[in-house]
Order: C-alpha cells, then structure tokens, then sequence
C-alpha cells in the first residue's frame, strides 16, 4: 500500500508499517507508478481536492478495472434526543457561519459532485466510537469551523456545549457513550485504462 499526503507534518506523524510506504505528495499528482493500483481511496478529503485532476490520477494509477473509493462522514450522534439537538445547535448554529464552502460537499455526501466511474451499490456504514464526554469535546476542538470560531470571536465555544452536556450525558468522567457516524460511500470501477501498467 502507498499513502499520500501533501503535508510532511502529517506524513511525519503516520504510523510506521511493513506494508506501507508514505510519501509526501498532493492526492492529484502522487508519483505512483500508472496502472499499478488496484484500489485509490480518499476519506474525508475530496471535497479539498481538485476533484477532475484527482479523477484523471486516479483513473491513471488504477489497473483497468480496477476501483476508487471516497467516503465522508457529517454528524455525530449520540442517540440521546436532547444531546442530539445540542450538538446539532452546535454544528450549524454556533460554529455553522466558520466552516469552509466546501463543507456542502460532506453534507451532501459527495452526491452533488461528477462521479465519472461505473457506480456500484455499496450498504450502508456507520463508524462508532465509545467515547467519554471529554473524548468527544476534543474532537469537536479539532473541527476547522471550532478552530476559526476561536480565532475570530477569542473564546472556547466548546466549553459551554460542555456545560450543557455534562449533565445528561452523566457526571461520572469515564462514562461512555456511543458515539455513530453515517458513513457515505461512492464506489467505482475504472472503466478505462490510462496508459501501459508501469508507465509513470
């Protein structure tokens, strides 16, 4: 397996295994060798891309046939209606006027974006965590609308959610919630190779 990623910073950080080698490179120009992929995944990145370049390098690294994966995740949830309409506030009301344009895109689940792949049926996925309240308040620290929310406005919105979750969540620090995210899934195949397999 080959990761990418246009940070040195992030590639610094991955984690080291036998079977993937890291590079630093943008996802529309990623050096692989043409026709040598027989999967290209994204998660949670198209919408940064310059999606037809990076339809063209996928399309270029894949062997005929072969099969490009992108998913996006929206909202948390926790299943608990009053927590769910906090953190909903939260998400659109709150920090909603500092996420980035292309925020629409994982909202509509990639949807509204070109899909120029022979589309297949994919089931549907939820990501879950097991978190604590603290757990899931540094994870919402780490949303790019909470970061410019601070950056504009000088204070941490994220400790007064807290202070409105703490009591229905429960007092105790190591309580643990299940936390779900609905995935969305566009899966396609290559319908034409690019060029020779090998060719750079």
């Amino acid at each position: 397996m080959t990761a990418t990623d246009p940070s040195p910073e992030q590639v610094a950080e991955a984690s080291a295994h036998g079977h993937v080698t890291y590079r630093v490179a943008p996802a529309e120009a990623s050096g692989i060798l043409s026709g040598s992929m027989d999967l290209v995944t994204a998660a949670q990145a198209l919408h940064w891309f310059d999606v037809a370049a990076f339809y063209e390098e996928a399309t270029r690294t894949l062997v005929p046939g072969g099969v490009l994966a992108v998913w996006c995740y929206g909202l948390q949830r926790v299943g608990e209606d009053r927590m769910d309409r906090l953190l909903a506030r939260f998400y659109h009301e709150r920090v909603g006027p500092y996420w980035s344009p292309e925020r629409r895109l994982v909202e509509t689940g990639y949807r509204t974006l070109p899909f120029p792949f022979d589309e297949l049926v994919v089931p549907e996925f939820v990501m879950v965590h097991e978190w604590t309240l603290g757990e899931l308040l540094a994870y919402i620290r780490t949303w790019s609308a909470t970061a410019r929310f601070v950056l504009s406005e000088g204070y941490d919105p994220v400790e007064p959610l807290g202070a409105e979750l703490a009591p229905l969540w429960g007092q105790a620090p190591d309580v643990r919630r299940r936390v779900r995210w609905p995935l969305t899934l566009r899966l396609g195949r290559s319908a034409r190779p690019f060029g020779p397999a090998g060719e750079p």
